[in-house]
């Protein structure tokens, strides 16, 4: 059944809003509940022990409401990627025009890990233990991985970067982003990911810099 619902709010226009009240069409917060529920699961039997009917129950929703929201359960850990990769595409591009492409990228690193990811430390540390404990999840991790470094390296190109520094830059930004995750989310302190991020972004031009500064006698 579909009720119009008519609001009139003081000195504005008329706004209209329809609500679709028929039965089982509307649950609050349904998403974030099978997202919890999928989670306690993972952590209690395993991912590969999980279905998707057993999440749904833990829930208190049905199956097809989970994939209403989810094409499938590895979607409930890996379902932010394209929002990730947009959030860190349009931070590179919009980076000062100034900054070195590997910079640009740190930029971009930084922004995400405080705008998207320290507010849901205690969800990515549970995220990063399910993965690490299943291949499959491994492998999926490593090709989103892979597909954010490719996103970046044309983020890079947009700015005027030419190849191949546009794919070096954007690898090497994929791979100190990654070893910077796995320290924060193992860490027992409150250090924040951004800092992880430049500890690893300095440690990479260390390793770089060190044998042509030793090779040229700095």
């Amino acid at each position: 059944m579909s009720v119009t619902v008519i609001m009139v709010a003081p000195m504005t226009a008329t706004v209209i809003t329809v609500y679709d009240l028929g039965v089982g069409r509307w649950e609050p917060d349904a998403r974030g509940r099978l997202g919890r529920a999928a989670m306690e699961l993972y952590r209690e039997r395993g991912f590969d022990s999980t279905t998707v009917a057993e999440i749904a129950e833990r829930a208190g929703l049905t199956e097809r409401t989970f994939f209403r929201y989810f094409a499938d359960k590895r979607e409930v850990l890996f379902g932010g990627s394209s929002e990730l990769q947009e959030f860190l595409v349009s931070s590179v591009v919009g980076a000062p025009a100034s900054l070195p492409p590997m910079e640009a990228i740190a930029w971009a690193l930084s922004a995400a890990a405080t705008e998207i990811f320290e507010e849901r430390r205690e969800f990515a540390r549970e995220r990063q233990a399910i993965v690490g404990a299943n291949a499959e999840l491994r492998e999926r991790e490593l090709i989103k991985l892979a597909t954010l470094a490719a996103a970046l390296a044309g983020a890079l190109r947009e700015r005027g970067v030419s190849e191949p520094a546009a794919s070096l830059a954007a690898e090497s930004g994929i791979a100190v982003f990654k070893i910077a995750f796995e320290r924060w989310t193992s860490s027992t302190g409150e250090e924040q990911l951004s800092e992880f991020i430049r500890e690893s972004m300095d440690e990479l031009k260390v390793v770089t810099a060190g044998p042509m500064a030793a090779a040229s006698g700095a």
